[in-house]
């Protein structure tokens, strides 16, 4: 089967660096890559002190034809997707409830596990106005919304999954089944308080409670896609295709993208 091979280069005008970067978008062999310098096209920030944007080297490669593989994975994704504008979906955090921490301190957490108690990005941490923030690297990511990046969008197409699927934005007109668990917290290394989100495990997943499935996705016209929504998870955080190991990266060096195959 001849490849199919099509590139769209778009210069963007970053207003958080005052500095061009080039995005491209290719489709090369069995393949769809996203090679971007991770710098967004809109106003960000501001985060604790001496936190900025710095430019990356993304090379963000998946499947350009998934397929369901009738199960479900997470294997622990750094990145769960990419914007069409370049920029990491990151829902996930790597920040836990201390117990024994100072509760008047501003920032409570620790990289410990042992409490059990993941916390939330949107809600638990510090973010921008588009719900997002910088990590120690200085990489943007996104944790929840972009309004600025949804609201430009020519159709409903966001990013693409780690996977490959597609994901779309199309505010209320679909539901997450996650619910926010009643009652307070339970357990003796659990937060006090009740559920409010704060916590990843504030949430449950409810079969029939929204119109999409756990990994935040459904069929539309015979074709799996996943959704990203307003409310927890806010971003595909399992997977249903194969998960490559481009996706996986950690950023870097930027790795040689697949040859064209014209065979």
């Amino acid at each position: 089967m001849k490849a199919l091979y099509t590139t769209t280069a778009l210069t963007l005008m970053a207003a958080s660096a005052a500095q061009a970067h080039e995005l491209n978008i290719t489709i090369q062999g069995d393949q769809r890559c996203i090679v971007s310098d991770g710098i967004p096209d809109h106003e960000v920030g501001t985060w604790r002190p001496g936190a900025v944007v710095e430019p990356q080297d993304h090379l963000f490669c998946v499947d350009a034809t998934p397929m369901d593989t009738g199960t479900i994975t997470d294997r622990g994704v750094f990145i769960s997707g990419m914007t069409l504008t370049g920029i990491p979906l990151r829902p996930g955090t790597a920040e836990w409830y201390n117990p024994d921490a100072d509760p008047d301190a501003d920032r409570p957490w620790t990289r410990d596990r042992s409490s059990g108690w993941n916390v939330e990005g949107v809600g638990g941490l510090i973010m921008d106005a588009q719900n997002a923030h910088v990590d120690g690297d200085g990489m943007y990511h996104y944790h929840g919304i972009p309004e600025v990046v949804v609201s430009n969008l020519e159709g409903t197409l966001f990013a693409y999954a780690a996977d490959g699927f597609e994901i779309h934005y199309v505010g209320g007109d679909v539901q997450s089944s996650y619910q926010l668990k009643e009652g307070e917290r339970q357990g003796d290394t659990a937060p006090e308080g009740v559920h409010d989100g704060t916590f990843v495990q504030d949430w449950e997943y409810v079969e029939g409670s929204g119109t999409l499935d756990e990994c935040n996705g459904t069929v539309v016209d015979g074709v799996y896609r996943y959704y990203a929504t307003d409310t927890f998870p806010f971003f595909p955080r399992c997977f249903r295709g194969n998960v490559t190991e481009a996706a996986l990266g950690r950023g870097g060096e930027r790795p040689e993208p697949p040859v064209e195959n014209d065979g």
